[in-house]
């Protein structure tokens, strides 16, 4: 009897967890309904994001801003890159390059821009060639020059059948960078992150019609920004699929892998390959070291 009870305890609580994965998915009686909450659910609802707390500046004992590369690669780094193909998934499930892509077009995300320090803020038509290219195919070159009159004038127009469309997609993306400050907080006694911008990089949409494979910096969104979409977004987890993860929750709690491949320093903020060239296990050293150093910090705290 001990055993029944304790098996339908279980089962309530996945079945509540289930219910959390994908709002009413055990009582929706048509597929339309499924991931739309009752009104009694929004009424209770109160899903956001947790909110920073107040940091005086005071209260920041020591601070380094450093830069990571988020290789793709990785196994622990694949919840950030899949599905790279939506069609045979629902469509709660997007990769994060696809959910700031959506942001960025849908206006829910402004806060673009087009280098790290955020100097230069970028829009829409400012990034829409990095993501989208157009271009004229050889069989529409020769149907322009062939009636290059017409076409001048306006009487004719080129079909989209001589118009090549690249676009791209969350399979170019070859990895993240990201800017975050490590801060040692006095009042907390507590060493602490904070993400600040988050780069996708890959293959601009020109260069990738063109054969190029070279990865590049696309754009810098400023993270705090984005936390409500990000928080919106659901990332897969592979240990419980009824508990996902938001992709802020997954990066602000750092399950990811990360190499720092920068840090502030007097020196302009070099990169660490600018004074370890051409030797890929010392920058890996070096990359530890300034791990090291901001650990270093706080378990000297607490040396007495």
């Amino acid at each position: 009897m001990k055993l029944k009870n304790l098996l339908l305890v279980v089962f309530s609580v996945v079945g509540s967890y289930a219910s959390f994965a994908q709002s009413n998915l055990l009582n929706a009686k048509t597929p339309d309904e499924i991931g739309k909450k009752t009104a009694a659910q929004l009424l209770s609802d109160n899903d956001k994001p947790l909110p920073y707390g107040y940091v005086h500046d005071r209260d920041v004992l020591m601070g380094k801003t450093t830069w990571e590369l988020i290789d793709l690669d990785e196994r622990v780094n694949f919840p950030l890159y899949y599905p790279v193909d939506t069609a045979f998934v629902g469509k709660e499930r997007r990769s994060l390059f696809q959910v700031l892509l959506n942001g960025i077009k849908s206006g829910k995300i402004t806060e673009v821009y087009g280098d790290d320090y955020f100097n230069a803020k970028k829009s829409l038509a400012d990034i829409e060639s990095v993501f989208k290219f157009k271009d004229t195919t050889d069989a529409g070159k020769d149907e322009f020059n062939n009636y290059y009159d017409d076409y001048k004038s306006g009487r004719k127009v080129l079909s989209d059948e001589y118009i090549n469309v690249t676009e791209l997609s969350a399979a170019d993306v070859s990895g993240y960078k990201i800017k975050g400050f490590w801060y040692f907080d006095k009042r907390q006694s507590e060493l602490k992150y904070r993400l600040l911008a988050i780069c996708p990089i890959a293959t601009e949409a020109r260069d990738k019609a063109k054969g190029n494979t070279d990865a590049i910096e696309l754009f810098w969104v400023y993270f705090p920004s984005v936390r409500d979409v990000l928080h919106e977004a659901k990332a897969f987890n592979d240990k419980n699929s009824a508990m996902p993860i938001t992709f802020d929750h997954l990066l602000n709690s750092r399950r990811f892998n990360g190499v720092i491949y920068k840090e502030e320093n007097v020196y302009g903020d070099r990169t660490i390959e600018d004074y370890m060239k051409d030797n890929a296990q010392m920058q890996l050293l070096e990359s530890e070291r300034v791990k090291e150093k901001i650990r270093n910090f706080e378990q000297d705290m607490w040396n007495y």
